[in-house]
């Protein structure tokens, strides 16, 4: 079971692995099979299920951390669409694998299920650190389209796009940790530009200028 999930984690990592064929994924099937059947105390379903959620932690702090720290402003927000994008294929890959906990063990015990466990690792470990990093980077971008450069609009989709999803359905982390300091900065900017253009211009072109900006 390690070795397929040391697998997976190399093709996320780009390492020479080949893909998983269906003889592979039914191994690692049957084998978590077999240890959630056995009768008390061979039972090893809550095992699994901690050993489910270890993989993301071990991984997540061994090589998605260090790759966002040691990157800033939109290296940084690249990094983050890559490894977000990898995580939800890793959730895909590891709830199929662990299927067995979802249809029994985890509804029994009314657990979280094995999709929701994944992506909220993420969440508490890596958007939790670094959304104060994000959403600067963010604005910074937003801004630099206000004032007419041309921005990486896919990546700012991307981006946002992860605020939303983080939310597992909710759209308290877009409002919360974006939307609301995004009008903050829209009106800080503004103040600031007719503050330039009472300076820099006669009243007449300062009138006009909020239907131009």
């Amino acid at each position: 079971m390690q070795k397929g999930i040391t697998k997976l984690k190399n093709i996320l990592e780009g390492k020479p692995e080949p893909q998983f064929s269906s003889e592979d994924y039914m191994m690692l099937y049957t084998t978590i099979y077999n240890m959630c059947t056995q009768k008390p105390p061979h039972d090893y379903s809550q095992q699994l299920y901690d050993k489910y959620r270890e993989s993301f932690e071990e991984y997540i702090s061994s090589m998605v951390l260090p790759s966002l720290r040691e990157k800033h402003d939109e290296f940084m927000l690249r990094e983050l669409v890559k490894r977000w994008s990898n995580h939800k294929v890793m959730v895909r890959w590891l709830s199929r694998f662990f299927h067995y906990l979802d249809r029994y063990f985890i509804s029994r015990r009314s657990l979280p299920a094995l999709r929701e466990v994944g992506l909220s690792c993420f969440r508490d470990l890596v958007y939790q650190e670094i959304k104060g990093k994000v959403k600067s980077a963010v604005i910074s971008l937003i801004d630099q389209e206000r004032e007419g450069e041309q921005i990486d609009r896919a990546l700012l989709k991307n981006v946002l796009d992860i605020f939303v999803e983080i939310g597992l359905g909710s759209m308290e982390c877009y409002e919360n940790d974006f939307e609301d300091f995004l009008l903050k900065d829209t009106a800080d900017y503004y103040s600031i530009k007719a503050q330039t253009w009472i300076v820099e211009d006669s009243c007449p072109d300062y009138m006009l200028k909020p239907r131009s900006a």
